[in-house]
């Protein structure tokens, strides 16, 4: 029979070691921790960077952290912390939408251009990145379930305007088989398609090529 959740072993008054500490934040937050998650448990930056020298705790990159030898941490979770502000696209939503048999091997995300920098130095994930710019980024973005993880991505219609976009950067079977896709896709919404089309400037182009299809 269950008594109560009371720790025995620690008198009133005393503090909790600072391993427990951590590991109590990591049972709190999920697997990856920030700076400040340690922080509002009461550990200081010290106390962050010896547990780190003593291998309680594993940098993954500045301020963000994992209990050592933890090889479950998904790219899917990898994404959702470390980069926040990015969205899924281009070929990496192609294949989220089954317009591609093709598993890329590095993930497409659509940053802003100010994050330039940041994405240079990402070592953790393999990325393919576009830089938007600002007035676009926000377009036909909404979130999509990744394995278990809620990801941002664009939608179809804004997929497939990237297609035209980054034309230069798919490969023609790529291309065409997503377009002929999008086409027998019950779900396609082409007032969105045009919409977006018009915002990104190749409405024309797309057009040419779309008509065809749809009218075929």
């Amino acid at each position: 029979m269950r008594t109560n959740s009371v720790n025995c072993t620690q008198k009133v008054g005393e503090s909790l070691p600072k391993e427990k500490i951590a590991k109590n934040v990591f049972e709190n937050v999920g697997e990856i921790a920030k700076t400040s998650d340690f922080k509002n448990a009461g550990l200081t930056n010290y106390d962050v960077a010896k547990l780190c020298k003593d291998g309680i705790i594993e940098r993954i990159r500045n301020g963000f952290y994992q209990l050592p030898d933890n090889y479950n941490i998904s790219e899917e979770q990898l994404l959702a912390t470390l980069l926040p502000y990015g969205t899924v696209c281009v070929e990496s939503a192609l294949f989220y939408y089954g317009y591609s048999d093709f598993a890329p091997r590095e993930w497409s995300i659509a940053v802003p251009r100010t994050y330039r920098n940041q994405i240079s130095n990402m070592q953790e994930i393999p990325i393919k990145a576009y830089y938007i710019q600002k007035n676009i980024i926000e377009l036909g973005k909404t979130t999509g379930d990744f394995n278990g993880v809620t990801l941002p991505v664009y939608d179809r219609e804004r997929t497939i305007c990237d297609c035209f976009k980054y034309r230069s950067k798919i490969d023609n079977e790529m291309f065409n088989k997503a377009l002929n896709a999008y086409v027998k896709d019950e779900k396609k919404n082409l007032t969105n398609l045009s919409k977006y089309a018009k915002e990104m400037r190749v409405y024309v182009k797309m057009m040419d090529v779309m008509e065809v299809l749809l009218n075929g």
